[in-house]
């Protein structure tokens, strides 16, 4: 396939963004990576890849064996009571797929694929884009301005691309009524390789042991609300918010929840979906959670590295035609991209059940291994819902 060469902008340096990265590169283009963080984000909960979709991209990238040996090794799931005691054992497979790896070590694992040839700049973000008959001319937030022929948003839920080339976020997200906080927390439990959940009407907790220190858990915490009024970065006010919004709570809640002042990892946002007419628009386009994010359980990391897959591979098919390649992209994706999104739907109410014990008893009987299967392979169908083309891209960087 013959390209013409262009220098594309990318924002997002998690995932989504050096997956783009990397095709870009294998296609001839010129790549920038920009990143608002000061350095790669580290740690993280562990993200799963499942079904035949998902595993053939990752033997595309080259990186299937890596992931594999990187691989975490989930222990199964126990919904336990106020007293600790067990009530439902759910096994490792109800959450893990066929490979689980934590976030933090694939954002490595890509980034290092790629910064070699690519170009990235962290502590640094878009401040605004003006886009003409050949490129975009794009102002970031230290002062610098350059020209490119493309910007693709790969930021996340809360996209700054997005913002600046669609509109407002609130046309876009469609919260839930559930809120999700993540901190780390020591381990005064003694986990092992097992995971808690506690819940109590309209809130609950997930507790689960940290892969690269078995002397820390992670704490996820899940609970409904009418809307919250926050920055998503003001940090102190989320932390004030999550407190407050476990006041009273049974179990071991109160003795972790004093460790979320000093946690060193910490993360707050609505249980949302972005839902939008189009991921493109002129020069820009949207990748992964930027376009069509779900905050839990939508296979985000599949569904980021397929989408940077066939975004890429259009672009190439396209000899670097833009308008014919987005056109392209959104066709395939977009169904993709809706299937994923339903699989995430019920992640609310599953950690934070209005009735406990419906709840329990639903898995309960949700617990066989016929039921579970069933349950793995829903989840499988919407992870291959997308037929991957194969694009040959040139050899790899």
């Amino acid at each position: 396939m013959t390209t013409t060469t262009k220098h594309v902008l990318i924002s997002g340096a998690g995932l989504a963004g050096p997956a783009m990265a990397y095709w870009l590169i294998r296609s001839g283009h010129a790549v920038t990576v920009v990143e608002r963080a000061p350095a790669l984000r580290e740690g993280g909960q562990a993200v799963d890849f499942r079904g035949e979709a998902h595993l053939t991209m990752l033997e595309r990238m080259g990186i299937l064996e890596e992931v594999r040996r990187r691989r975490t090794e989930p222990g199964p799931l126990v919904l336990i009571d106020a007293d600790g005691a067990e009530q439902v054992r759910l096994p490792a497979s109800f959450t893990g797929g066929a490979v689980e790896i934590t976030r933090g070590d694939l954002s490595r694992l890509l980034y290092d694929l790629t910064r070699e040839s690519a170009e990235y700049v962290f502590g640094d973000s878009i401040a605004a884009m003006t886009e003409s008959s050949d490129g975009v001319d794009v102002v970031f937030d230290s002062g610098a301005r350059r020209g490119f022929d493309l910007v693709i948003g790969a930021d996340g839920l809360h996209s700054n691309v997005r913002g600046l080339a669609f509109g407002e976020e609130s046309r876009f997200l469609k919260p839930s009524g559930y809120y999700v906080g993540l901190f780390d927390a020591p381990n005064h439990l003694g986990l092992g390789s097992r995971a808690l959940m506690y819940s109590e009407p309209g809130r609950g907790a997930l507790v689960s042991p940290s892969e690269h220190d078995s002397g820390s858990v992670t704490v996820g915490c899940v609970f409904a609300s009418g809307s919250l009024d926050y920055h998503h970065r003001d940090l102190d006010t989320q932390k004030r918010l999550l407190a407050e919004a476990y006041e009273g709570a049974g179990w071991e809640l109160p003795e972790l929840l004093a460790h979320l002042e000093s946690s060193g990892s910490f993360y707050f946002d609505s249980i949302s979906q972005i839902h939008m007419d189009g991921y493109t628009r002129g020069r820009v386009a949207l990748i992964g959670d930027a376009g069509y994010g779900a905050t839990m359980g939508g296979m985000g990391a599949g569904m980021s590295l397929i989408a940077a897959y066939v975004l890429a591979g259009e672009l190439a098919e396209a000899g670097g035609d833009h308008e014919v390649a987005f056109a392209r992209y959104e066709e395939r994706i977009r169904g993709y991209a809706k299937a994923c999104q339903r699989v995430a739907e019920g992640a609310g109410g599953f950690f934070a059940p209005k009735n406990v014990r419906r709840r329990n008893r639903v898995y309960k009987i949700l617990a066989s291994s016929f039921l579970i299967g069933v349950l793995d392979k829903l989840s499988t169908k919407a992870a291959n819902s997308i037929k991957l083309k194969d694009y040959r891209f040139p050899a790899r960087v």
